[in-house]
């Protein structure tokens, strides 16, 4: 009971930080740049692939990005990223390449805001090193995604093979390929936010200190696009209404926003515990000192 009530009280501090952070603007931020940086995003991944000598692995990274995503958000994007990844890009790798580039890694930058803001730290690096640092980000998301995009091709082999020897351990190809597409992208979406919960933001965490705003945010997206799938299956045509042409975009902004909020308010988790850490020791030091732990009196000599 006592550990419940110092976690509600952590969290509702996390809330109370999370408003005065300005974390509804940051969170908005965040989706917006999220939203412009996802087509240059997939034009480096195509790129990438392209060299590698297979644009199929852009359209299978591309499926990847939004597995975790709610069906009625995902499938209007669909379409349209489809039709980015398919057209030639002649020159790509050149200045178009750079540009996309930089404009994918603006969702980096944002995160980055985002995470500064919630754990209170204020950025001393120049800003050419931070956006250096965020392209890089982006390049090893980008090759990581076309990583497990080969992976998940390789997959229908490998289960074929291991049928072939253990024929009763391994389920049919869709349920275990499914399954394994799920457990794939829910892994390196972990990996990703431990990544940027440790690095990203100025000063140093440790794995211990950033581990449970990641539980809070894994936890909370699923969650937000369960919910926001039903609420759509229910509420989709409110967007057509008043939206029209732009109602894909506008569904797809509204939930990278909840996503976003959640994101940071994971930091401000994160942020409220260590400052409950970093005051036991001060209340300790406070309180008065018990008979056991009183000093010894002193001997007269």
């Amino acid at each position: 009971m006592r550990r419940a009530l110092k976690a509600f009280r952590i969290a509702l501090e996390a809330f109370y930080r999370f408003l005065s952070d300005d974390g509804w603007a940051i969170a908005s931020h965040i989706a917006l740049s999220a939203l412009m940086a996802l087509f240059p995003f997939l034009i480096v991944i195509t790129a990438l692939a392209g060299v590698f000598g297979s644009r199929h692995l852009a359209d299978q990274a591309a499926e990847l990005l939004l597995e975790t995503w709610p069906s009625q958000v995902a499938d209007p994007l669909a379409g349209e990223i489809h039709n980015v990844l398919t057209q030639p890009h002649g020159g790509v790798l050149t200045l178009g390449a750079v540009l996309a580039l930089y404009f994918a890694s603006n969702g980096i930058e944002s995160l980055r805001v985002g995470l500064n803001r919630a754990y209170g730290v204020v950025e001393q690096r120049s800003w050419y090193l931070l956006r250096l640092e965020s392209i890089g980000y982006t390049m090893v998301a980008a090759v990581t995604a076309l990583a497990m995009a080969f992976l998940i091709v390789l997959g229908p082999l490998l289960i074929a093979t291991a049928r072939r020897y253990v024929p009763l351990l391994v389920a049919s190809n869709e349920e275990l390929l499914t399954f394994l597409r799920y457990g794939v992208t829910v892994a390196a979406l972990t990996v990703a936010l431990v990544i940027l919960h440790k690095w990203l933001p100025a000063g140093t965490r440790r794995l211990r200190d950033i581990w449970p705003g990641i539980a809070v945010t894994m936890l909370g997206s699923l969650a937000s696009g369960a919910v926001f799938g039903k609420y759509l299956e229910r509420f989709a045509s409110n967007y057509v209404t008043t939206y029209a042409g732009l109602a894909s975009a506008m569904i797809a902004l509204v939930f990278l926003y909840f996503i976003a909020a959640i994101f940071v308010y994971g930091g401000e988790i994160n942020a409220a515990i260590l400052r409950a850490r970093h005051q036991q020791p001060d209340a300790a030091a406070a309180s008065p000192a018990s008979p056991q732990a009183a000093p010894p009196p002193a001997h007269a000599g």
